[in-house]
């Protein structure tokens, strides 16, 4: 499928001895600047009716005309997969991601992904980059996901993104009972030695997590989480690194059975095999209309099941 954009702007005067590419990034803001570039190069933007260079000093009163045709970027086979839509307008999807469901297809995935799914469910996607996937969550982390559907989305939530202006709120289960909450700014990198892993690591990439705690156990806590940034495993790596890995976590945590524990909760933590991390809201102001929006989802299932016999064990602590 492909689909036709036709811009016009004329260059202000306030503009005059631009670049061209800087120009047409200002007059053409819903676009990023390397979608504009690419135009320019391939002659689909042009100035006064002519193929320019992106530095090619602009004067001001030139007229600059986009007429591009989208054709796919993202090439993966459509899956009717099912999906839980908790909205959806114009300009984009947010969902509900399931345990269990990859994001983006790779090595040993190259079907029944979240992209899969969503090529089906809308066929112009392919026309995005990741067909309009902008963030990710771990194949295990259940919980919310915006998904562009135009190309104006995709460059308006990169750049929240980017900004860190999407707020992102997570639930966890941790092993340990935590004194309070607080804040983790420690940098994230490929652990050195397990390519597989991430880990904390000087030089790494600045990552910031704050928790709260929502309910304290005997040898458990509940917490909320709120990104700050959005590095590879962030929270299950950070909550580590300070001695309270996820309940579940196949990567970063040990099995723990609590001393005394009951044969309920000793067999719940047996069968809870992935990180108990759910992303519960998220928030951002919407590409199309300007308005910030926040939108939330329940815990699922198996996570409720894993706080009722936690709860069931013992009394909580007192905050």
């Amino acid at each position: 499928m492909s689909e036709a954009i036709s811009l016009h702007a004329i260059v202000t005067p306030e503009l005059a001895g631009s670049r061209l590419d800087q120009a047409a990034a200002q007059l053409f803001p819903a676009y990023s600047r390397e979608r504009l570039k690419q135009w320019i190069q391939e002659g689909t933007l042009t100035l006064d009716g002519q193929q320019a260079k992106p530095k090619e000093k602009v004067m001001g009163g030139e007229t600059l005309n986009v007429a591009v045709i989208l054709e796919d970027e993202t090439i993966a086979l459509a899956e009717d997969i099912p999906l839980d839509i908790i909205h959806e307008d114009d300009q984009l999807i947010v969902l509900n991601k399931p345990a269990g469901l990859v994001v983006h297809p790779g090595a040993g995935n190259s079907q029944g992904t979240l992209m899969n799914a969503l090529l089906h469910h809308e066929p112009l996607l392919s026309q995005l980059p990741r067909a309009g996937i902008v963030h990710r969550l771990d194949r295990d982390t259940t919980g919310l996901m915006v998904v562009a559907k135009t190309l104006t989305a995709h460059t308006s939530l990169v750049a929240q993104l980017s900004d860190k202006r999407v707020y992102r709120e997570y639930e966890a289960v941790s092993y340990g009972n935590m004194t309070a909450g607080g804040t983790v700014e420690a940098p994230i990198d490929r652990h050195p030695h397990d390519r597989v892993k991430m880990a904390v690591v000087p030089g790494g990439r600045p990552a910031v997590t704050h928790y709260r705690i929502l309910q304290r156990f005997p040898n458990h806590t509940h917490v909320r989480v709120q990104l700050e940034t959005g590095r590879t495993h962030q929270i299950r790596v950070h909550l580590a690194h300070i001695g309270y890995p996820l309940v579940g976590d196949p990567v970063y945590a040990r099995l723990r059975f609590p001393k005394g524990a009951s044969a309920e909760l000793n067999e719940k933590l047996k069968t809870f095999t992935r990180q108990a991390l759910h992303a519960r809201r998220l928030g951002l102001v919407h590409p199309g209309t300007g308005e910030s929006c926040l939108w939330e989802c329940e815990l699922p299932a198996d996570f409720v099941s894993l706080l009722d016999a936690i709860k069931a064990d013992a009394q909580p602590a007192t905050l």
